[in-house]
This record gives C-alpha cells, structure tokens and sequence, in this order.
C-alpha cells in the first residue's frame, strides 16, 4: 500500500486523473494499492444520482460531475479527502462489504477522538448525534453528517473514497443539498469543540487503517 500526502490545494481534475491512471494501473498489475490524502479548492460534486434541484446555488463554486456513486457533496479547504484505490479482485469482488469497511474506518478513526460515529438507513455517510441541539420532531437526537462516503469501480479497483470534516467552512455546505437529505445538519471536528489538525486526522487514519482495512483476506465485518 502506497500513501501519498499532498500539501496545499489539488484541482479536481488533476486528482480525477492520477486515480484513473492509478486503478488503471492497479487492474493490470503495474502498481499496487493507494491511499492518497488531499484537500480541494472549494467545488461541488455531483455524483451519479445528483438531483438537479439539489444544487440551490451554481454559481457559488464549480461543479464537476462525477462518476461515483451517491448525490452532491462539497470540498473545500480543511476537509480531509481520502481517495482509496484499492484492488477488490483480492478482497472477495463484494462491493457493500467494502463500503461497510470504509463506514468502519471512519467510524475507528472519529473513536480515536472520542466520538461515536453512527451508520444510517437512508442516509450515506458518517453521523454524529447531537445532544446540544433541540430533538428532531419525533423525539431523536438531532444528528450532523461529519463524513461522506462514495466510490466508483472500475475492473474492480475503487477510486474515489472519503471526506472528512476536520475544519471547514460549514456555510459552503449551504449550497447544495448534501447527498440529498434534507432535516439533518454538517459538523467538523473542530465544530464539535475538537482541536484536531489535518495531520492529527492522518495519524488516526493510518492507524486506525491497520486494525479494520489492512488484511485483504479477512471475511466482512471481522475486526484485527
């Protein structure tokens, strides 16, 4: 497994096109797997079920369509991107597995911080519940999103992957309607009273990598 860090702001395309090639060249043997931390300027991305009137303000950043699955979502500086190509032909070919891997690694890497991250029905990403917020209206704890989850495969490597919320502008989420669901807010570390830096955040990853997603071979769900 290679992992890249890429200081500064990396353009939409410039990332779209090294994971292409990347998979490309994961599929045919020539390179192994990688896991490539960024940040993005702020943009909006569209995935393959993006509603149109989801996206309540187009002219606020550019809005580049994507191949991934889910709806829009934004990056923007202080949100750590994870691009995750890795190849499934070693890891069973089980899609929702995979994905159910990536929710566990999020979720293993907010408890290295001492949050409890939560997997919805209905609604993709990572959640965090909100007891400092008035209760939804049938009595729930209110719940911010602080991570989305979408990828892509492509003769079975992934590309795309994660973002988190470590510190950005929250107001930028305000122009789409993210992933689609509306009644539930966006946080960050730091919004929730966190100082986590960007290589704070990296650190937990790794880590927390090696215990849920490192061994190939295990079978779906099972921890070490």
């Amino acid at each position: 497994m290679e992992w890249k860090i890429t200081d500064g702001l990396t353009d939409y395309d410039t990332a779209l096109a090294f994971m292409e090639d990347r998979a490309a060249a994961i599929a045919e043997g020539r390179a192994e797997d990688c896991i490539w931390l960024l940040e993005h300027p702020p943009l909006y991305t569209a995935g393959t079920s993006a509603k149109p009137q989801d996206l309540k303000d187009p002219d606020r950043f550019p809005v580049f369509p994507s191949k991934r699955g889910g709806q829009y979502t934004y990056h923007g500086p202080g949100q750590r991107v994870v691009y995750v190509m890795m190849d499934l032909n070693r890891r069973g070919r089980d899609v929702r597995c995979f994905v159910q891997d990536l929710e566990r690694w999020v979720i293993a890497t907010l408890g290295e911080f001492g949050l409890t991250g939560h997997i919805r029905d209905g609604r993709v990403g990572v959640w965090i519940e909100r007891p400092d917020k008035p209760r939804l209206p049938d009595g729930r704890l209110a719940e911010d999103k602080i991570a989305a989850i979408g990828i892509r495969l492509r003769k079975w490597v992934s590309f795309h992957g994660l973002a988190i919320n470590v510190e950005p502008d929250l107001s930028h989420f305000g122009g789409i309607v993210p992933c689609g669901i509306t009644d539930y807010g966006v946080t960050s570390l730091v919004d929730l009273g966190l100082p986590v830096t960007m290589e704070d955040l990296d650190v937990a990853l790794r880590a927390s990598f090696d215990t849920v997603m490192a061994t190939p071979e295990r079978s779906c769900g099972a921890t070490g």
